[in-house]
């Protein structure tokens, strides 16, 4: 068994193909082709945490992953990074361990945000002016950096709730050949953006109106208390997608938004749309609104990447 700790791990996913890997694993789910249990959870309220398991295999592959990632969210007051975990490869055909993968929660940073981007290549308008980022942390960081690849704007809205987090986000992000305008009010971001990703921990709705011609990510309600869209978001919406219909059933904004009227039955996976079985975005004009809740197939491509690139 190998043990790959996280600096060999940076080392080997320049070499990988992250969009192409994650874009497969998500048609592979959608088409029935992947094993993934409900999410094991635990959450802690003093102080605030949450710990996901998710596990799971592609039928035929040699492999099978269980991922443990934790995000506790006070940390970074005590000088801790706020997520932490591991991924577990073992043999599919014999049980036996494989590697581990001493990640402390980068490749399920990484692989989020890649997923962020794939959802952009789909649903995203043709033309943004402006990108709309919601939230300060590690993921709303990685969010901007994989958009690059996908999405030909420079101009980005930032919404944090403190000056602070947000001066340490336009200080980071100086490097990456963006023009970053920050603020504490969400309405400049809904009223300036037409690409928006939310990526924040918080339990109420962030956002409560939305303009033609908007398409808006949601990548921080991953759990049965989180939310960042009010229900009449989806509800207006002409296509609202999820990257698992059997995990919003139970969890995130279409969860949220089934309590007010919303049936999951409306929705498209982003696996159809990757495959041609659904259309993504058809107009300019279109609203439309993806609900990512991270799937383990996710952390089965990228765990399988890093293996074959050793």
């Amino acid at each position: 068994m190998q043990i790959i700790s996280l600096e060999r791990i940076k080392s080997i996913l320049p070499k990988v193909d992250l969009i192409s890997e994650i874009e497969a694993g998500f048609a592979a789910y959608s088409n029935g082709l992947v094993v993934v249990p409900p999410v094991g959870e635990l959450s802690f309220q003093s102080p605030p945490g949450d710990v996901h398991i998710k596990y799971g295999y592609i039928k035929g592959d040699e492999i099978y992953v269980i991922k443990i990632a934790s995000g506790f969210y006070k940390n970074t007051s005590i000088g801790l990074p706020v997520g932490n975990g591991m991924m577990l490869v073992f043999n599919q055909k014999t049980g036996q361990p494989v590697a581990i993968l001493q990640d402390e929660c980068y490749l399920t940073d990484i692989r989020t945000a890649v997923a962020g981007a794939i959802t952009a290549k789909y649903l995203s308008p043709k033309n943004v002016d402006c990108i709309g980022i919601v939230g300060t942390g590690t993921q709303a960081r990685l969010q901007l950096r994989y958009l690059k690849e996908i999405i030909d704007c420079n101009s980005v809205i930032n919404w944090g709730r403190s000056p602070d987090s947000l001066s340490s986000y336009k200080e980071a992000m100086n490097g990456y050949g963006y023009q970053i305008t920050t603020t504490t009010n969400i309405d400049d971001v809904v009223n300036h953006c037409q690409l928006i990703i939310t990526c924040t921990p918080s339990e109420e709705a962030l956002i409560d109106k939305i303009n033609p011609g908007t398409h808006i990510t949601a990548m921080g309600s991953d759990t049965v208390s989180k939310r960042e869209l009010s229900s009449s978001i989806l509800l207006q919406a002409d296509m609202v997608v999820t990257d698992s219909r059997a995990q919003s059933k139970e969890r995130g904004e279409i969860y949220q938004a089934s309590k007010d009227g919303f049936s999951v039955n409306n929705t498209s996976e982003l696996g159809e749309i990757i495959s041609g079985t659904s259309k993504g975005r058809t107009s300019q004009a279109q609203i439309t609104i993806a609900d990512l809740t991270g799937v383990a197939v996710q952390d089965i491509q990228i765990s399988k990447a890093i293996l074959e690139n050793l």
